[in-house]
Order: C-alpha cells, then sequence, then structure tokens
C-alpha cells in the first residue's frame, strides 16, 4: 500500500505527483467540467491515506470557494440551501464518526465504493438513465438527500450526485442552480474543517502541502475555461468517468486486501 507518513509528504515525488494531479482535477472542475472533481481525492488515496488525501485538498476547496460565492452571492435559492443543510451537518457527522471508529483500509473500501458508483451513475445518466427525487419532493425530503451529501463530501470531496438528484428536477435556471450549489459546498466545506481538525489530519505538512498547491489550483482553473472550448465534452466525460470506474475498483480491492 502506498500510503505515506507526514514527514515524508512532501519529499516523496509520487505524493507531489499524485498531489498535482488531484489539484488540477479540481481546477479543471471549478472551470466548468461539472461532476470531475470526485476524482481528486481518490487520485491522492493512491498515494495517502484517504483521510490525509481528503484534508490536504480541503483548503484548496475553501480557496476556490471564495471565489464561487462571491460570483454568485446574488443568484442561489435559500430555501434549498436551508433545507439541506441541516441534513449536511448530520451526514458530515456521520462520515467523521466512520473514519474515527475503522481503518485505513475500510474507509478506502468506503472511498472505492463511492468512486465506482459514482462513475457508474454519471455513464448511466449519459445514456438517458434517471435517479432523481420529483420536482415537488417537500423540504424534508431535501434534508435526507442533505445527509447523503454530507457524508460523501466528508469522504470523498463527491457530494454532488445527491445534490444533484434533489436539486435538478427544480429547473433552476442556470445561474441560481450553479449559485445554490456554490453556496451549498461551501457551507459543507467549513463543517468539515472541525472533524478534519479531530481526527487529527491538518498536521503541519498536509497545511503547508496545501498552501503551496494552491497556485496551481488557481491556472489549472483558468486552463479549463480555456480547454472546455474546445474539447468534445461527451466524448472526454465518458472517458473520466470510465476511468473512475477502474480507479473506484482498484481502491476497493485495496481496501478488501488490506
Amino acid at each position: 500500500m502506498l500510503w505515506r507518513k507526514p514527514m515524508q509528504l512532501l519529499s516523496d515525488p509520487f505524493v507531489v505527483m499524485m498531489a498535482l494531479l488531484a489539484v488540477l482535477i479540481l481546477g479543471l472542475a471549478k472551470g466548468g467540467f461539472s461532476g470531475l472533481g470526485a476524482l481528486a481525492t481518490p487520485v491522492l488515496a493512491l498515494a495517502l491515506a484517504p483521510t490525509r488525501a481528503a484534508a490536504l485538498l480541503l483548503p484548496v476547496l475553501l480557496v476556490q470557494d471564495v471565489v464561487s460565492v462571491w460570483s454568485f452571492r446574488k443568484t442561489w435559492d435559500r430555501w434549498i440551501v436551508a433545507r439541506m443543510l441541516p441534513g449536511a451537518a448530520i451526514g458530515v457527522g456521520l462520515a467523521a464518526w466512520f473514519a474515527a471508529s475503522v481503518d485505513e483500509s475500510q474507509v478506502m473500501l468506503l472511498l472505492g465504493s463511492i468512486t465506482l458508483s459514482f462513475g457508474l451513475y454519471r455513464l448511466w445518466l449519459g445514456r438517458g438513465g434517471r435517479l432523481i427525487a420529483a420536482s415537488d419532493s417537500p423540504g424534508w425530503i431535501g434534508t435526507l438527500f442533505g445527509i447523503a451529501t454530507g457524508f460523501t463530501s466528508q469522504i470523498a470531496h463527491a457530494g454532488g450526485p445527491p445534490f444533484q438528484m434533489w436539486v435538478t428536477p427544480r429547473r433552476l435556471p442556470h445561474q441560481i442552480f450553479v449559485g445554490t450549489s456554490s453556496i451549498t459546498f461551501a457551507a459543507i466545506n467549513w463543517m468539515k474543517v472541525p472533524s478534519f481538525i479531530l481526527l487529527g489530519s491538518f498536521d503541519r505538512q498536509v497545511l503547508i502541502a496545501s498552501a503551496l498547491l494552491m497556485p496551481f489550483a488557481i491556472v489549472s482553473t483558468l486552463v479549463a475555461v480555456a480547454l472546455i472550448r474546445r474539447l468534445d465534452s461527451m466524448r472526454f466525460y465518458s472517458l473520466i468517468y470510465a476511468l473512475m470506474i477502474l480507479l473506484g475498483a482498484k481502491l476497493v480491492w485495496d481496501g478488501l486486501s488490506a
């Protein structure tokens, strides 16, 4: 298993390479490649224990959230956010308890399962499948989806699918949908900070590495904006989600064989 001790974090070329790739993925996701961000934590988990991988990426996400929240501060649905965040807080707490109560191999197994399921779900959607809540579902249903959103976000920074399942059927205007997503996940990311502190994941090496990676995150976001205008998005996404399935299967195997 390629997990690294804290003092080796900045000196290990493999960790650095995987960290750069993970941050590039986050930058692409923020730059317009929606759904791609769920691949970042699993990629970094090839080099670090899952909780440390998620902890290293969280400060990068918090900085990126500042830009997105400011950009969409006037276009978001307060009712949806108010219904989802209480559930999200419960989900974050449950996931933190899970991570603190089991060994890393079980967290790896869960991370792989989430990654594999996400990849299969997105490929299924791309072929016309649907698994969504009714457009008129009550607010308490949104709270339940919020629990799933918080849980998967805490484990893998991959809360997008449950959020989309409840919010997409409401057919919000594009700007309001993006703004609602930005506000919701910015709040959830801040909810995750205390749990990572309590888990001991925010050590000095992780915070230094996160700070060094932030400029690269900004550059990769700008690159994504340019790339999205040139690529065949359908073919690109199919390739990415197929890769996600393979990576998820590998992490499941690693978790079972540890």
